[in-house]
Order: structure tokens, then sequence, then C-alpha cells
């Protein structure tokens, strides 16, 4: 059975989206983190999606138990909490609104990250990668290249 979490400090969430010929605006409610379900979504969330590094398994039960703390507002302003994938699949219209509500419930319970913007981001992760992909690569290409000698001046 789905546990129903009491939301911490609700505050309250709207995002755009296209819904076929027109935008669309849906409102959520997002929540501050109990400390020990907090803890281990904090713990679990970074890594686990990380590219390569990550585990997608871990991921999305991180997502799951972060999106339990989020509840979707219905037309007719009934509150729905998020606690299954059913749910989030149902009253979540695309992934882009998914991945902003959980960028959203991160900045807004960890404030040690810099209100989430010192969390690792695509632009940052890419950037990254491109500084250690050019130096392995030029590590790797002078120690594959054959050693130049200098010629003697005799």
């Amino acid at each position: 059975m789905d546990q129903v979490h009491n939301l911490i400090q609700p505050k309250e969430v709207s995002y755009k989206y296209n819904d076929g010929e027109k935008e669309v605006e849906k409102k959520f409610f997002i929540s501050k983190f109990p400390a020990i379900a907090g803890r281990e979504i904090v713990s679990k969330y970074p890594l686990s999606n990380l590219p390569k590094l990550g585990d997608y398994d871990i991921s999305v039960d991180a997502m799951l138990k972060l999106m339990s703390y989020v509840t979707a507002v219905t037309v007719d302003e009934v509150q729905v909490p998020l606690t299954t994938q059913a749910l989030i699949d149902n009253h979540i219209p695309d992934w882009e609104v998914l991945v902003r509500l959980e960028a959203a419930m991160l900045e807004y319970n960890c404030s040690f990250f810099g209100n989430g913007k010192a969390l690792i981001s695509l632009e940052t992760l890419k950037k990254q990668a491109v500084k250690l992909i050019s130096k392995t690569w030029m590590e790797w290409s002078e120690q594959s290249s054959p050693k130049r000698q200098r010629h003697s001046k005799n």
C-alpha cells in the first residue's frame, strides 16, 4: 500500500506545457522532506543520475520517493499525492515537467547545494566531461606517440 505523506511547509509551483494546440499551466504543491526520508533521497539522487556511473533502478527509486512528497492539483482543486508511477504518469504531462519538479524539490530541500544551483547541471556535467576527455586524450596520445629524439649537433 502506498504511503500518503502530509506535506511539510507546502509550496505551490506551476509549469506550463504545450497540450497539442494550446499552452496549459499545471499546478503542484511541493514539500520539505522529513529528516530520514530526506537523507535517503539526497544520498541516492546525485550519483544515481550520473550517466554510466549511476544505477537507473536506484534513480527511479529515489525519484518515486521524492515525488511522494508532491501533490498535483486537479482542475477542481483536489490535491493528489503522487505516490506511484501510475499517479505520476497520469498527473504529470511529460518528462520535462517531471524533471522540473524534481529540480524544484531538490532546490527547495537542499540549501547546502546553493538552492539547487550547485547540483550538477547538464551544462556543468558537459563542461567537466569535455575537460576530462581532453585531458585523458592528450595523456593517452603522448604515451602512445613515438618519442622524437633530438638531433645532435655532432
